[in-house]
């Protein structure tokens, strides 16, 4: 089925699927997150996610969470490196209280300073408790050291020293300068008409005055390859090998997603997990990742592993990489790699929350979104030539990074 599209006068963009479903799912999001924050707003775009159900001109912390609540929806909200998003699942009937909620948070939220003291205790609780997981601070770190001294480079949660310092008068100028309009997009799946879903955005977003933000993110293309190795209190050591990776808009961005879903995706079966973790018992964990941004990506390699494989599972890693690199995909492999994503992929879309965040994200950045089926097709003209290209690209020896998290033994 495909998408409808409507913009309001302000700018904010609307996209919609119409599903038949008892159930809704809708969402604003804004094309701001972590990398666009300066050095001395640290976490604030997460901050602001925290505190924007805490109170609005007209309702307190208590009626901002029961308004979707009290009609068995969930309002939830999440900050990424590129965006922040506000969205709820309900019954059908209550389009027009959501989107009335999403509007008097979005534009009327006052920041209670109680509430900004006892948020900046609560962040900070859990920026230390995500520096007490190295298994997923690791990720973190390499995005880090991968992207060094980049905006991307950054942390989402933020620093603690920066945390500290904010102000309800810097919550404010940070929503000024990137809570724009034109970098809005409204998101819906569910069973209502188009035409009446712009008439409720029309009602609750239509009075918002129009702001410009153009992105003027910085390209990131100062990559060099480095290793680093870092002793940490834990049990198991943990590794990431990856490198710099194709942007979201890049034209090898698919047949990178199924490289990386053969090589080491969500699967028992990928060459990661059949060739380390159940050849030889080297991995307690071990998954490869693919993140696209809007002018950047990056593609690494997780490994957790006993202090004694450390060595030999990356030497198993890199391995298999090359054998990507240096052998083209049979036939059959290449059928069955294929069916194997486009299974993956329907099953994410047969989630219309996954598919309504997945389409706000898409119309962030680009004019219209690829259909489910688009997709496939895509897919399907992938040859065994492309993946090696790409294999070659992205795996070259020479370009990969490498830190490992060192067991205290």
């Amino acid at each position: 089925m495909e998408y409808h599209y409507h913009q309001l006068q302000n700018g904010i963009k609307i996209i919609h699927k119409e599903e038949q479903s008892t159930v809704a799912h809708c969402g604003l999001m804004v094309n701001t997150g972590s990398r666009d924050e300066k050095e001395s707003e640290s976490g604030m775009a997460h901050f602001i996610e925290h505190l924007i159900f805490k109170g609005t001109k007209k309702r307190k912390a208590y009626h901002v969470l029961s308004r979707i609540e009290n009609v068995g929806g969930e309002l939830n909200a999440y900050t990424t490196k590129e965006e922040t998003c506000i969205y709820a699942s309900f019954l059908r009937p209550y389009y027009a209280v959501c989107l009335e909620l999403f509007s008097d948070v979005a534009f009327n939220s006052i920041f209670p300073e109680k509430e900004i003291k006892k948020e900046k205790d609560i962040v900070i609780d859990e920026i230390n408790s995500y520096n007490d997981n190295p298994s997923e601070l690791i990720f973190d770190d390499f995005e880090a050291q991968i992207f060094n001294g980049h905006p991307l480079a950054g942390n989402i949660l933020g620093r603690i020293e920066t945390v500290k310092r904010f102000k309800k008068s810097d919550i404010f100028r940070f929503i000024k300068n990137n809570y724009s309009t034109n970098q809005m997009v409204i998101a819906s799946v569910g069973k209502i008409k188009f035409e009446k879903l712009i008439k409720l955005t029309e009602q609750y977003f239509g009075y918002i005055r129009p702001s410009v933000k153009h992105n003027g993110r910085l390209p990131f293309d100062t990559y060099k390859a480095s290793t680093h190795r870092v002793d940490k209190d834990s049990y198991l050591s943990h590794c990431m090998v990856g490198n710099m990776a194709y942007p979201s808009t890049h034209p090898k961005k698919n047949t990178l997603l199924l490289l990386n879903n053969l090589l080491g995706g969500p699967v028992l079966n990928s060459r990661l997990s059949l060739g380390i973790r159940e050849k030889y018992g080297f991995a307690y964990g071990i998954e490869s990742i693919y993140q696209p941004y809007s002018n950047s990506g990056i593609f690494a390699i997780y490994l957790g592993t006993d202090p004694s494989h450390v060595d030999k599972g990356i030497q198993l890693v890199i391995k298999e990489m090359r054998r990507l690199a240096d052998n083209k995909l049979g036939n059959i492999q290449l059928h069955r790699a294929k069916r194997q994503l486009i299974g993956q992929l329907a099953i994410n879309y047969e989630s219309n929350l996954n598919e309504m965040l997945g389409i706000a994200k898409s119309h962030l950045n680009k004019p219209r979104v690829k259909t489910y089926e688009q997709i496939l097709a895509e897919i399907d003209l992938i040859t065994a030539d492309d993946i090696l290209e790409v294999a070659n690209e992205i795996f070259e020896i020479n370009n990969l990074s490498t830190l490992i998290y060192n067991a205290k033994t």
